[in-house]
Order: C-alpha cells, then structure tokens, then sequence
C-alpha cells in the first residue's frame, strides 16, 4: 500500500492535508509524537528534500485536558491546584496568575511578607525551570555530563521550595489574599546558600558549556527570529528578550512589589538560539539578585489576609492579570456572573505562541538545527495543551 493510501485509511486529517501539497521528490516524516527532543506529546510534520526542511506543521491535543473548561465547574479556590498542572517546571507563575486574577476582581489586599514570600519563592522555581531546560537543551544536542549538574543544583530548589509547600514539582502555594504558610529561618538560609553557591556554579557552566566551540557552532547563527517576526506571532520571555526586545511583564507591566527591586532585563541582539540560550543564563543571574533583594527587606507581619474570602463570590466583572513565567507572559482573563465558579477563564500561554512562529523558522534549515531551535524555544507542551 503505497504512503498516500496508508496516510487516507488511517484518517489523520493533519497528515492527509500535508500529503495534498507534498512534492515528488521530497518525504514526508513524523517529528514526534514521541522524539525526545520534541519533550512531551508534540508532533511535528516534517516535509525534507534531503536534510533540508520544506515545510514544518506542528499538531497539538495530544495531552489536550480542558483546564479552561474545569475552571466552569469549579470554585475560585478548588481550580488553583490545577494551575500547577499546566505549567510543571514554572508553576508557581500560572498560579500567581490565577490567584492574583481573582484578587483584582474581588479587590484583595495582600499582606506585604506574602508579597515578598511570593516574589522569593517564583524566582527560586524560575531558576529551577531554567536549570532543567539548559540541561535537556544540551543533552539534545549531544552532550549528557551538564544534565546532571543541573539536577544537581535543582534539587537543592526543591529541598528548599519541598519544606513549605509540601511539593517537588507540581507547587500550589499562593492562596487569595497571600500564602499557605510562612517561612523561617531555615528556609532564609538555605536560600542564601543556595544563591551563593550558584554564582560559583554559573561561572562553571560558562567554562564548561557556554564557551565550548563545539556548543556555540549549534546555536550561533541557527534559528534566526527577527523582532518582527515575535510580534506577529506574539512571542514573549527569553524568545523577544533574545530578539532584541526587553519586554518583561515584571518591568513593563508591574505587578506585586518587583517595581522595588534592582535588576537588569537581559537582552541579545542576535536574534538566534545563541541569544536566547545567554538570555536565560543571565536571568538565573537577575532572579539571584532579586531574591537576595527580598531577603534582605524581608517585613515581618502575617503571610496571609484573614479577612479574603474562604469561599469567594466575586462580583459580575470580568479582569486580565498577567506574570513573568519562564517561558514569557503568563496570563488569565477571568470573568465572573457573580457565582462561586468563573463564567469563563481564558489563559494565556507563551509555550503557544513561542512555537506557532517554528513553521516559519524551520523552513529551509537543517533537520539537526531544527531541533537546535525548537529547544532554544523552551516548550512545555502541556502548557499548549492546556
């Protein structure tokens, strides 16, 4: 049975639209849904001549779990472990995002230790989300040592972070009107240390990745988005940061207490994976800086607002509030009917737009450098799959 027939009687709507416009002589190939690279359920139709790319199409739903729609049937409070879900290595900033909606709608004050708590504990899981891409980064393109140093390092955030909120990977910490718990003296030290100790490791790394001939020839000058190009496929985080752009929703659009803290918004003109690969180096640098900012003026006082609602109602209104993830702007338009559960909650996922802009990349590179640019991309494919 030749390819054309087995691609109609299997009834895979994506592969028999591809297969209409597929030349005679280039192939058709799968990309996923189970490559290691692609990092989850991500599939990627892929037309080649040769090892060039014609033409990319990537094809969700596979992990699709209606986390807007179980929103509908569930309390304000009830949905705010699901946000861990959609996000596993930055989870803290999508539920921020969730939270920090429902407070604007309901006009929640939050204590100000909690701001700080908050602030402290989401820089931490950036650094921890930031360390597990730059290590399954190197180990796509060949390298395994770095992937143990950066669990090695992680895992003392996730000691750290385990202690007060009960979790590893999936947190649900924020609550409306501040934190689920206070944290101690321990938990300042520890954090201390742990900075400390990666500013020596981030030299470390420098040495033994970022200035390795070999590293650089796979990033420099591959995958190339111009600032143009992030703005008509909204693109956000580390992918515009690398493009030139410093557009951080910490700085352009303040939210909490970041508009008291000192730190930079990395930024590379080159436009490349390079760029994009030292934009999330620095950041680690920048988020050290910020929780040692925190730490420093830490208040005491309450960690949570007694008087925020257990059960909220919120009043008919409809609010956007948008964070900083890991991976770009992380936002959720919620809209009230003044019930217990949202009438409607629309989130706003970087991982989204950050790979609708690959087809256009792709075309005309290499197969190798593909997935050079799709890691340089820092996808998470439940967050698509939301």
């Amino acid at each position: 049975m030749d390819l054309d027939r087995r691609l109609a009687s299997s009834g895979d709507f994506y592969s028999q639209k591809f297969q209409t416009t597929e030349r005679e002589d280039t192939l058709v190939l799968n990309l996923g849904p189970q490559h290691p690279s692609t990092h989850g359920v991500l599939r990627i139709l892929l037309e080649i001549d040769g090892e060039y790319i014609v033409r990319a199409e990537p094809v969700l739903g596979y992990i699709h779990r209606m986390h807007e729609k179980i929103a509908e049937v569930m309390t304000y409070t009830q949905f705010a472990p699901y946000t861990g879900r959609i996000d596993y290595l930055h989870p803290l900033a999508w539920g921020w995002s969730h939270i920090g909606a429902v407070e604007r709608l309901m006009d929640v004050q939050v204590p100000e230790r909690a701001e700080y708590i908050r602030v402290i504990t989401c820089e931490l899981n950036r650094i921890s989300s930031h360390l597990l891409w730059w290590g399954a980064y190197i180990n796509d393109l060949g390298a395994f040592t770095p992937f143990f140093y950066a669990f090695d390092d992680r895992e003392i955030i996730s000691d750290i972070l385990q202690r007060i909120i009960g979790s590893r990977l999936t947190f649900s910490f924020y609550r409306i009107g501040g934190v689920a718990t206070d944290i101690d003296d321990r938990f300042v030290s520890e954090t201390r240390e742990f900075c400390n100790r990666m500013k020596e490791r981030l030299k470390m790394y420098k040495a033994l990745v970022t200035d390795n001939f070999i590293f650089r020839n796979r990033l420099e000058g591959i995958g190339e988005i111009p600032f143009e190009t992030c703005r008509k496929y909204g693109a956000t985080g580390p992918v515009v940061r690398g493009s030139g752009k410093a557009y951080d929703v910490r700085r352009s659009e303040p939210y909490s207490i970041y508009d008291r803290f000192d730190f930079e918004i990395p930024v590379y003109h080159t436009c490349d994976a390079m760029g994009r690969y030292l934009v999330r180096m620095d950041e680690i640098r920048e988020s050290i800086k910020i929780i040692e900012q925190a730490l420093d003026a830490l208040p005491q006082g309450e960690c949570l607002n007694r008087k925020a609602p257990k059960r909220p109602k919120p009043p008919p209104n409809d609010v956007y509030f948008a964070v900083e993830g890991g991976r770009g702007k992380v936002g959720a338009h919620l809209v009230s009917d003044g019930g217990r559960s949202p009438y409607r909650l629309k989130l706003r996922s970087p991982s989204y737009s950050n790979l609708s802009l690959f087809s256009e990349v792709a075309q005309g590179t290499l197969i190798a450098d593909a997935i050079s640019i799709l890691g340089s991309l820092d996808l998470v494919i439940p967050e698509i799959d939301r």
